[in-house]
């Protein structure tokens, strides 16, 4: 027989099982002898109080013998009918979108333009040591997308797009750390995600698909029908052609070739609302001094992480993708580009803290750029990623300031240790930035220092441009069929077309689309 219980434990208790195995009966009501197991189904951390309690959702196996669960396994079916679908993206949309397709049996041809797991890292490393940027093969593009090599993190909100629990337990198919199915916060860390990415991969080739690299995306294939075009295919920069039922775009948040593409072909897009600003980086025993209440984490803590939001002048001021033992990397795309995440490995252990200010960007902000239409958005971007580049030095160094001299709008005369590892340059980014953002920026972080004490310290220091937090572009869709309202065949997919913003929401994206596409191949 199987019972469930919620248990609110010291983390001394929760991490012991023995302990635990008496919490659990205690809690129950059963001698702890009848209990053959305790599994942890759901956790999470509270740590608002200065006594830090686990909350646990945990299933006891009473009165029987208990057995193993059964671990996820990836099974798919070979493809055998003639149904294609081109898949433009191997992000974990495209991806996700490819394991459905196979699952309703149709054949995923999957184009991405960069390298695969292994190639690509040789590609960040010379990023990192040269400060050389492959356009086609960097933290945004290449083999599972820009979550690869930028943290794993898994949180999301969106649990009305799709199965959660669904995505989370093909990720653990395919290797990734089945802790992932019980934490209230998952995270799989940049040094795991490239098997469990080429694992994916390899179900893909095994069912019988495709997965071509190097294929960047410069052309399309229609046809006329009705009163409208039916995209057939693409066109890839070496002169490929790949064909077939749909065309599922998924190419993530930085592909503006694609979008400059969809655009002289006359394609409808939208402006769509995203953020910018920059990344704080703390240390990360101050971060986990604030949010623990002591001066010494406990080591069966995690690294402290923090989410905080406020509004200033009417727009919201608030913290995006924070990394708890992470390090700052160069995410542009582009030679002359300086572009800043955040990342962290399975075992988040870096010295430093790090996370995303952003301000939310409005129309206002776009007059200087409407000339690009629908794509001010992406030139607004561009625009601060130049100068970001500029007040770096070159090199993909970022121009950085201590935090206590960006709010007092002064030039940092020397710079606290940084992860970022191409190095940071002394600048004053209260002025480069447009005023609309810096200025936000700075009441907002002063509204942080008052909901964290502490958080405002000459030793955390400040890095630009945070400016890839979202795509600015959405692709529209039809609600109900999914598919392009202009163009049938379309299937804007995943978080570069404006309908997801991570990980999970991403794969759950490509679930969707890859359902409707097959929805219309049958029909």
């Amino acid at each position: 027989m199987k019972q469930t219980a919620e248990l609110i434990l010291p983390i001394e208790i929760a991490e012991d099982p023995t302990a635990l195995h008496q919490a659990a009966a205690q809690q129950m009501g059963i001698a702890a002898e009848r209990l053959s197991a305790v599994r942890i189904r759901k956790r999470s951390l509270d740590a608002r109080q200065r006594i830090i309690r686990v909350r646990l959702v945990v299933e006891a196996i009473v009165d029987e013998p208990a057995t193993d669960d059964p671990p996820p396994k990836a099974e798919y079916r070979v493809v055998r009918g003639d149904r294609r679908a081109v898949v433009v993206g191997s992000g974990p949309a495209g991806l996700f979108a490819a394991l459905r397709l196979i699952e309703l049996d149709i054949t995923p041809i999957v184009l991405e333009r960069g390298f695969d797991v292994r190639l690509r890292r040789r590609d960040l490393a010379r990023i990192q040591r040269f400060g050389t940027v492959n356009p086609d093969s960097n933290y945004c593009f290449g083999e599972g997308g820009a979550g690869t090599y930028s943290d794993g993190k898994l949180y999301t909100r969106s649990g009305k797009r799709g199965s959660i629990d669904a995505v989370l337990t093909t990720l653990v198919a395919h290797g990734a750390p089945p802790e992932i199915l019980i934490d209230a916060h998952p995270h799989i860390g940049s040094n795991k995600l490239p098997k469990v990415v080429a694992a994916m991969r390899q179900s893909i080739l095994d069912a019988g698909g495709q997965v071509h690299f190097g294929k960047r995306v410069v052309g399309l294939i229609t046809k006329p029908i009705h009163t409208r075009k039916q995209l057939r295919g693409v066109i890839t920069a070496d002169g490929d052609e790949f064909t077939g039922d749909a065309v599922v775009l998924a190419t993530g948040h930085s592909a503006r070739d694609l979008f400059s593409l969809l655009q002289s072909e006359g394609i409808r897009m939208e402006a769509k609302p995203f953020a910018m600003g920059v990344r704080i980086e703390h240390p990360q025993p101050l971060i986990d001094e604030i949010q623990y209440h002591r001066s010494i984490r406990n080591e069966l803590l995690p690294a402290a992480s923090y989410r905080l939001a406020t509004t200033v002048q009417d727009r919201g001021v608030f913290s995006f993708c924070m990394c708890p033992g992470g390090f700052i990397v160069p995410a542009a795309t582009a030679p002359d580009e300086v572009v800043v995440n955040g990342m962290s490995l399975s075992r988040r252990d870096s010295p430093f803290a790090n996370s995303g200010i952003v301000v939310s960007v409005e129309a206002e902000d776009l007059h200087p750029f409407n000339n690009h239409a629908e794509l001010a958005g992406v030139a607004f971007q561009k625009s601060l990623e130049v100068m970001a580049a500029s007040a770096g030095g070159g090199m993909q160094r970022a121009p950085a300031q201590r935090l206590t001299d960006f709010l007092a709008a002064k030039v940092s005369a020397t710079l606290p240790k940084c992860s970022y590892k191409p190095g940071i340059t002394s600048a004053p980014l209260h002025s480069l930035l447009p005023a609309s953002i810096s200025t936000r920026l700075q009441q907002g972080l002063k509204d942080f220092g008052t909901t964290m004490k502490g958080y405002l310290t000459e030793e955390a220091i400040v890095v630009g441009v945070e400016s890839r937090t979202s795509s600015p572009v959405r692709i529209p869709r039809n609600p109900e069929s999914l598919e392009h309202p202009d163009m049938a065949g379309l299937f804007p997919c995943g978080e570069g077309a404006g309908y997801a913003g991570g990980i999970v929401s991403a794969a759950m994206d490509g679930v969707r689309v890859a359902t409707a596409v097959a929805a219309m191949v049958a029909g």
